[in-house]
């Protein structure tokens, strides 16, 4: 019995230091949720307050031969930590003069109004005051150091400086609108720019990087940012793009638009086997001058009546299915043909027209009247046969090309609502559907390519740290879009044009083109087709016999001059095909093959240019002997034994730079940093810089540099 009690007495007290125990954990649980909630908020708040976001440096956009499209050079925001004990030991002796400093640099309030900020955030205990309210470059913040209070640097003068990078285009607007922009904050972004347009939005997940994460923590009245997470660089888009031949696209569309007065042109340059861009020029005026402001080769502002240049594909219909030859002859009569309540015109009907002519001549001289009639007397019956067709070439579908915003192809379909009895006649030269220019330039260049149809693309590679990891290859949409029969009859049609149709003026005694010109009335939506605008064009390829490169340009509404596309298209399309001809062959007769030797050079040769790529380079190709001053922001390199010696590379303030030697992107970086604009010219390296190393100069200054 005494056993029994005990137990029980035992068990009590277990019982009851478990109660005790209990309500314990219930009242922290308590105190933690609302008595304590507010400190543990604050703490909370304090900590995501000090936590710092780390900006990548963003991939590179190169051209195909690595030359810089687009990069990254860093600007900088300046804020102060107005409760660290350095700051307050001073502050009430040098805050007028910092006030003074901010105003005389910055111009954007007086004096006053910046003490009113400064004493309004210190009786706050702000520990991130920003100071500057731009962006700053590498020059100016070394100004700002020497600011009162900010001299005392980081820990003294509670100086926090904060990198943000802004994107640059080396070359200027060349090639812009593919190139493409930023947009801060697009698609749901935070933190540091987001590609939004062009290459920059398509290639997003691979130029940005990942961000790093750092913390500002206060130890012993000093912050220190301590690094969590390292940030990832983005990776380099090598683009299919070749600047040379980009520059003499965008040179001879400008020349023709300012030439015409025209509203928008365009012209896309693309390798008849690969498929790959060359070149695409997109200019549109704005304020009265000609700029890249919106992609019409492929956008939907681009997506027009096609004219003329849409035959070739109506005859290649008729004659796939067997119901036409080149051979057969029509009669155009004096150029004039009523079809149902409607007239069709040729251009030249004033002149009293051709009469009878072979389906090949009808289409050299580009009869509108000649093939209306051919195309609704074998398709008057079943027109679907006539549009499926055309849906069989692949033409009824998007290209899915990289870049977002491509226009959609439009075919009016027989027994829809908007099929009326004069659609087949008007759909035959290029009236009542829509294309862009690159989905036409694409049947052109199946065409050149023996009917194999090759997807458009821009890119050729992705590298990180120069590693590749991704190629993109040519990539076949249709093996054959007709018969070799056909095919081969489309070719000498084309070949026609040139030689003795409407494309005469494009002959040339070095090479032979192909193609077709193209003349169309503007609609512009409910207002119908306005008298007067046109939308000229010429689509083709060279040389004809064995065909490298097809071409089609595209001028929409030239106000002065002629308005045909063999006269405003034609000759762009000749000044480029030439340009390009002399190009290549100059490349064939400079090419020199490199010798063989049993030794591979061990060093890089290296001039100028970041000490970090210069460090990254050498680990590369396995040099670990690396001394000098590696850390450094710019360094030369020198081989000493089997080792690099790095040596820092230092500029005068006020003084422009000495780039020559340097690759485009560090000479971007260092004369940007140094307050001056960028104009490039060539690939390589820097050769010349048209302001001499040195010099003194203006802020905002454009310098020029040549490479090679």
């Amino acid at each position: 019995m005494e056993i029994r009690k005990s137990i029980v007495s035992r068990i009590a007290v277990i019982y009851f230091f478990l109660l005790i125990f209990g309500v314990v954990v219930i009242f922290k649980m308590i105190s933690v949720q609302q008595i304590k909630n507010d400190r543990w908020e604050q703490i909370a708040k304090n900590l995501k307050d000090n936590t710092v976001h780390i900006e990548p440096n963003r991939g590179n956009i190169c051209a195909d031969d690595g030359s810089v499209l687009a990069t990254s050079v860093p600007g900088y925001y300046v804020r102060i930590d107005l409760a660290a004990e350095g700051v307050k030991r001073v502050y009430a002796k040098e805050s007028d003069s910092l006030a003074y400093y901010l105003s005389n640099f910055f111009k954007d309030a007086s004096r006053a109004e910046y003490n009113r900020r400064l004493n309004s955030a210190y009786k706050n205990g702000n520990r991130g005051f920003m100071l500057t309210q731009r962006k700053v470059d590498y020059q100016e913040l070394q100004q700002i150091k020497k600011f009162p209070i900010l001299r005392r640097g980081r820990f003294g003068g509670g100086m926090i400086i904060e990198q943000e990078n802004q994107r640059v285009t080396p070359l200027g607007s060349l090639g812009l609108r593919t190139i493409g922009d930023l947009n801060k904050g697009a698609y749901g972004g935070v933190h540091g720019n987001i590609g939004y347009t062009g290459l920059e939005g398509a290639y997003e997940q691979y130029l940005k990087g990942k961000e790093g994460i750092s913390y500002r923590e206060n130890l012993s009245g000093r912050w220190v940012t301590r690094i969590e997470i390292e940030p990832q660089d983005g990776m380099d888009i090598i683009t299919t793009l070749n600047v040379k031949l980009q520059d003499i696209t965008e040179s001879a569309l400008l020349r023709s638009l300012e030439k015409h007065s025209a509203d928008w042109g365009t012209a896309i340059l693309m390798e008849v086997e690969t498929g790959e861009i060359k070149a695409i020029a997109n200019l549109g005026k704005e304020n009265g001058t000609y700029q890249e402001n919106y992609n019409y080769a492929l956008g939907h502002a681009g997506c027009y009546e096609p004219g003329s240049t849409f035959k070739l594909i109506s005859l290649m219909a008729a004659m796939e299915d067997g119901l036409v030859d080149t051979s057969d002859v029509y009669d155009t009569g004096s150029g004039v043909w009523k079809y149902k309540d409607r007239t069709i015109y040729d251009s030249d009907y004033r002149h009293g027209g051709h009469g009878k002519m072979t389906v090949k001549q009808i289409f050299e001289k580009s009869s509108n009247v000649g093939v209306a009639k051919i195309i609704t007397e074998v398709y008057e019956n079943n027109p679907r046969n006539f549009v499926d067709r055309i849906y069989g070439f692949g033409l009824n579908k998007p290209l899915g090309v990289e870049i977002k915003g491509e226009g959609k192809p439009f075919f009016k379909y027989p027994g829809d609502s908007d099929w009326w009895g004069t659609t087949l006649a008007w759909m035959s030269y290029g009236y009542e559907s829509k294309m862009t220019p690159l989905q036409i330039l694409t049947f052109y260049n199946a065409v050149a390519n023996d009917g194999r149809m090759v997807k458009p693309r821009l890119v050729r590679e992705i590298r990180d740290n120069g590693v590749l990891v991704k190629q993109f290859n040519t990539e076949v949409l249709n093996p054959m879009i007709t018969t070799r029969e056909t095919v081969g009859k489309g070719q000498k049609l084309l070949e026609g044009v040139c030689e003795y149709g409407t494309g005469r003026s494009l002959r040339n005694p070095w090479f032979k083109i192909a193609g077709k010109t193209g003349t169309a009335q503007v609609s512009t939506g409910q207002s119908g087709y306005q008298k007067g605008m046109y939308l000229a064009s010429f689509a083709g390829y060279f040389p004809s016999d064995n065909p490298e490169y097809s071409l089609i340009v595209t001028v929409n509404n030239p106000r002065v001059g002629s308005y045909y596309g063999g006269s405003v298209a034609g000759p762009v399309f000749k000044e480029i095909a030439e340009r390009v001809f002399a190009v290549r062959n100059m490349f064939e007769e400079t090419e020199e093959e490199m010798p063989e030797s049993d030794e591979m050079p061990v060093f890089p040769a290296i001039e100028k240019g970041k000490s970090e790529n210069i460090v990254r380079i050498a680990e590369e190709l396995n040099i670990s002997d690396i001394s000098g001053q590696p850390g450094t922001m710019l360094a030369t390199a020198r081989t000493v034994d089997n080792g690099l010696v790095l040596d820092e590379v230092e500029f005068r303030e006020g003084r422009v730079p000495d780039v020559r030697g340097m690759g485009a992107s560090d000479a971007v970086f260092v004369l940007e940093n140094a307050g001056l604009k960028v104009k490039i010219k060539g690939a390589g390296k820097v050769t010349k810089q048209s302001i001499s190393p040195g010099s003194g100069f203006q802020r905002g200054a454009y310098v020029y540099l040549t490479l090679d």
